[in-house]
């Protein structure tokens, strides 16, 4: 039997879960009659977990393992996708099988997209922007294909213009960019207020980048009552990033100049040996953890939030160590076609304003090579009508790389 086989009885046999409810609602009542009725959690945990759970956990290790070797790219990988949804311990054993981005080079579940990609190569990605939602779809792959269908969506962001600010809402559903979702994972925000010409954003991302990333000084920790709380509490918001434009005050020629001070990545990532701290997981959403809490008989459950779970902190999240600094590569002027140069090896092919390389900006006392800092770790370019390509690398997660570029649609006036 092959393994698109095996994979297609799988989800066969989910199928058949259901119908085979009467079946294990009458093997209860037999044994219940013989004096040895199972407990009704165990039941139900035998149910969800199916026949497929029984198989050795060597022999699952073994096929797992070898779907995961043979689907390497999209839509094929889905199957590792199915082989995770087949019960709890599929689940368990395919998390452990599947790589992380960095090691592998492959995003399969939705959490790598908050883990830093690969060291050696970019992933590539296209950007589709929709004009008439003002939706931006981040997708997986060189260039878009002819069937959209086979795509694989990796986020979506959608642009919320107001008085006062401008907000890219970062979601992993195309169709739902509430904060109170579970889908929600960041946003970057252009606040005017305390920046009249707009040239600086904020990233936040919905949950800590990693442990302990609040600084206990910037958090005001109180007790809720659990009627006070919605099913759905919305997201925190952690300050992981700020994006700088400069000004171009003498209206130059030229493409814009950025900075982006990554204050959730410490520059010595970049350094030999160093590593990114990342999460390994999206942590469990608040219903969890409602459904978790003990009752006392007339009586809610009282819950303890922190201010920074439910409203934006403008204070940067706290590391070891100097933040990591990103500039734009300085392009160079070619005198025949009299413009701006940068050499993004084919994959842009469209000249525009938006189109960067980011380097890392380090100063001699950090003891970064020259080699770590001349390697472009993200590049975006134009391609055609409203379709870009963004590549990322080490140590940039595809949320933060997918948050920078957003930026540069945005119009910026007095930065070009």
């Amino acid at each position: 039997m092959s393994f698109k086989s095996l994979v297609r009885e799988l989800r066969d046999g989910i199928g058949s879960m259901s119908r085979r409810g009467g079946g294990a609602m009458e093997g209860m009542m037999t044994a219940h009659s013989r004096g040895c009725a199972p407990h009704p959690q165990e039941l139900e945990e035998q149910q969800q977990q199916g026949r497929w759970a029984n198989l050795p956990p060597e022999l699952l290790l073994d096929v797992i393992q070898r779907v995961e070797a043979s689907e390497v790219a999209w839509p094929e990988r889905r199957h590792v996708l199915a082989c995770a949804a087949v019960c709890r311990s599929w689940r368990n054993i395919t998390k452990e099988v599947v790589r992380s981005p960095e090691q592998c080079g492959q995003i399969t579940f939705p959490f790598p997209l908050k883990q830093p990609g690969p060291r050696d190569h970019p992933i590539q990605c296209f950007i589709r922007r929709e004009r008439a939602t003002s939706t931006f779809c981040l997708y997986l792959g060189l260039t878009p294909s002819l069937q959209g269908q086979s795509d694989k969506l990796l986020l979506a962001a959608h642009k919320i213009r107001r008085a006062t600010s401008t907000n890219f809402v970062i979601s992993l559903n195309p169709d739902d960019f509430s904060r109170a979702s579970s889908t929600y994972i960041g946003k970057a925000r252009q606040v005017f207020s305390s920046n009249f010409l707009a040239t600086k954003f904020t990233v936040y991302d919905s949950e800590p980048p990693f442990d302990a990333a609040v600084s206990s000084s910037n958090r005001s920790n109180r007790r809720i009552h659990s009627r006070q709380v919605s099913s759905r509490v919305p997201a925190g918001n952690y300050n992981i990033a700020t994006i700088s434009y400069e000004l171009n005050i003498l209206r130059t020629r030229g493409p814009r100049r950025m900075q982006c001070m990554m204050h959730s990545i410490p520059i010595s990532s970049i350094q030999e040996g160093g590593s990114v701290p990342a999460p390994s997981s999206f942590i469990h959403s608040v219903d969890q953890r409602l459904s978790s809490l003990p009752v006392v008989k007339g009586k809610e459950p009282v819950i303890g939030f922190s201010s920074t779970s439910l409203n934006e902190s403008n204070a940067p999240v706290q590391i070891n160590g100097e933040s990591l600094i990103l500039k734009n590569k300085a392009p160079r002027w070619h005198e025949q076609l009299q413009c701006w140069c940068l050499n993004f090896r084919g994959r842009v092919t469209v000249a525009s304003v938006k189109n960067f390389q980011l380097v890392a900006a380090a100063d001699p006392s950090c003891h970064v090579s020259p080699a770590e800092q001349e390697k472009v770790i993200l590049q975006f370019g134009k391609i055609g009508k409203d379709i870009f390509t963004m590549d990322y690398q080490y140590p940039l997660s595809a949320f933060q790389a997918f948050a920078i570029c957003l930026t540069s649609f945005d119009t910026k006036p007095a930065c070009e």
